[in-house]
């Protein structure tokens, strides 16, 4: 298939399909017959939609609250499940497995009988593939809230047609966000082109009035990413997605520590994706926005985890972002327990509950850093359709190869690496090296006075040492990385 930002014929899809279903045998099953699948699908209650109950929440100006969770036994990930609902999870996940994230199923279900021969778990999430369409609709069926799959994969088309036979209405991923900081190398074009069958997909069942949730991944790396590079990044997942036939979009961002800047990316994503997508004439979408906790390193006492859990929960309520992805205060330790994750959801639940009803006021720091944010997306947005000749698909691939956009601490060798960000004064990520990122030199006149500012204040000179310091300060207890003879 020749890459482009063009629907894919619906003959062209069923030819295609034939040959995913022959990648495992899991794939034969009968219950992946599309009309089956449909049939099954129309019988999803609302209440287990993620789509639907995605619109409830932004219409009622809730954030509601989805934890990371997945273990490869079925009966003990069911049972994982049920008591993350009932500490109040609003939204459950099956995270899969590192095995099914690079499609080595052999080696999965390894994993997966060794797990139930020895009763511990030897894969480090739900090997999907491996279980079936049977086994995914176990787990839809012993649940009452929405469940998603959250992955990693540069190829999930497989993946992705089994969660949706099995009743799970919401996928996360996409070419770009599930590859740059995922995979080392996946050719981006490859990835985009599995993305978009993943994507037509729900398109097929769209037009077919059965309504699925699609989630790009907004952290991308989760370390001083600045908002700018994974806003566009969403933007684009969401028009490669709206080409596919997705009508309802998840757009994310991973918190990055300041409140102002992380409640200005998250307006800043919300609004330009509806811009963009209007702009590209895509009619009758459903966004909503997703916020996730902190995702560097965290404190490893526990009280001071869970502080963090709580400021995390307390800006994604303030920016009114519709979903929080919840951490856990075991999060510097490893996989949490059951009933570390629990406390996370609850931490959470509490906090978006108790700021439901308030909101940040506008203020010209906030409004500043949103349109700040806008311009930088609109820059780096032109440079991708100009490189592209207006092909958004073509265009993201070739900025990659060209370093006009470039994803910080990513280990994929489409990304040039070359970016470097660091706080400013206020803890603000700016960039500290562009590499040949596509700022105009306005955009790149405000990060280096910014940079200088910071430098200025701590009496040091501007190197790549402001980086280190500012990727370990959280864990720290502190969200600049000040030199200690300034710390206060």
């Amino acid at each position: 298939m020749k890459l482009q930002n063009k629907k894919i014929p619906e003959a062209e899809f069923l030819k295609i399909r034939e040959e995913v279903l022959k990648s495992w045998k899991t794939g034969l099953d009968s219950q992946l017959d599309l009309d089956n699948a449909v049939k099954y699908l129309k019988t999803v209650p609302d209440y287990k939609n993620f789509a639907i109950k995605l619109n409830q929440a932004k219409a009622n100006g809730t954030t509601l609250v989805q934890p990371r969770a997945g273990v490869p036994e079925l009966d003990v990930h069911i049972k994982l499940l049920n008591y993350l609902e009932e500490c109040g999870a609003d939204f459950l996940p099956s995270t899969v497995d590192s095995y099914t994230r690079q499609n080595r199923y052999i080696e999965a279900q390894k994993g997966l009988d060794e797990s139930v021969q020895i009763q511990r778990a030897l894969l480090n999430g739900f090997p999907v593939v491996n279980h079936g369409v049977t086994n995914c609709k176990k787990v839809f069926e012993s649940i009452n809230v929405p469940i998603e799959a959250r992955h990693g994969t540069p190829d999930a088309r497989l993946l992705s047609e089994i969660i949706h036979a099995s009743g799970w209405t919401s996928n996360e991923g996409g070419g770009i966000s599930y590859n740059i900081p995922y995979a080392k190398s996946v050719p981006l074009e490859v990835s985009i082109i599995n993305w978009q069958y993943c994507d037509r997909l729900v398109g097929y069942y769209e037009e077919r009035g059965i309504k699925i949730n699609r989630e790009p991944f907004g952290p991308l790396t989760g370390t001083l990413v600045p908002a700018s590079i994974s806003n566009t990044i969403m933007i684009v997942e969401a028009l490669l997605a709206a080409e596919q036939g997705v009508k309802n979009i998840t757009v994310g961002y991973g918190m990055g520590g300041n409140l102002i800047q992380d409640v200005a990316a998250i307006k800043a994503l919300y609004t330009q994706t509806i811009e963009y997508l209007e702009k590209f004439n895509y009619e009758n979408m459903e966004i909503s926005t997703v916020f996730h906790q902190w995702m560097g390193g965290f404190p490893q006492d526990e009280s001071e985890a869970m502080a963090l859990i709580a400021y995390s929960s307390s800006v994604a309520a303030l920016s009114k972002a519709t979903k929080l992805i919840s951490k856990s205060p075991h999060e510097s330790i490893g996989i949490p327990t059951r009933e570390a994750n629990g406390l996370g959801v609850k931490a959470s639940k509490f906090i978006v509950n108790m700021l439901k009803d308030q909101s940040m006021a506008d203020s010209p720091e906030l409004e500043s850093e949103i349109n700040q944010i806008k311009a930088e997306v609109d820059c780096l947005l032109n440079a991708i359709l100009k490189v592209g000749n207006g092909d958004i698909a073509i265009g993201i691939v070739e900025a990659f190869k060209q370093g006009l956009i470039d994803v910080p601490f990513a280990p994929s060798n489409c990304n040039a690496g070359k970016i470097l960000p660091a706080r400013d004064n206020d803890g603000k990520i700016r960039i500290l090296e562009f590499g040949n990122l596509a700022f105009n030199d306005e955009i790149k006149e405000f990060h280096r006075k910014k940079i200088e500012e910071r430098a200025k204040s701590e009496n040091r000179e501007i190197s790549f040492q402001l980086t280190v310091d500012d990727v370990y300060s959280v864990s720290e207890g502190k969200l600049i990385g000040r030199p200690k003879k300034v710390r206060v």
